[in-house]
């Protein structure tokens, strides 16, 4: 995928929680009511510095899913996953939307740091 620039991105953000790169501002959480295998998960509008997996679907207890895993683009570790589409039509609110696994994330509040990033998705999957 082709590279991104951002310049000034201020307050507080969340970074991997491997190499400290950043990926969601704390602003873009949209819920912080989500789980995942791991535990709590926040649902996020945008993310930066990512990769994408292969779509696949998944079953999850707020029913079917077509998802994309995600990971830090610069230290490859899974930090979530996209929701690309929804079957159920109470669902399709996260569609376009971003999971990140809490204990994957840690948060940070530095001002006015410019990055490279990669252009770049919650639900517990069930047993």
């Amino acid at each position: 995928m082709g590279r991104v620039f951002l310049v000034d991105l201020d307050g507080r953000t969340y970074r991997c929680k491997f190499c400290e790169s950043a990926l969601a501002l704390v602003d873009d959480v949209i819920s912080r009511f989500f789980s995942c295998n791991q535990g709590r998960a926040f649902l996020v509008g945008n993310v930066v510095n990512i990769t994408l997996g292969p779509q696949e679907e998944r079953l999850m207890i707020s029913g079917m899913h077509t998802v994309e895993d995600i990971f830090c683009c610069c230290c490859g570790q899974y930090v979530g996953w996209k929701y690309v589409e929804a079957s159920d039509k109470s669902q399709k609110y996260k569609e376009g939307k971003f999971v990140l696994e809490r204990w994957r994330i840690v948060e940070d509040a530095t001002e006015g740091f410019s990055m490279d990033a990669c252009a770049g998705s919650s639900d517990t999957e069930n047993p």
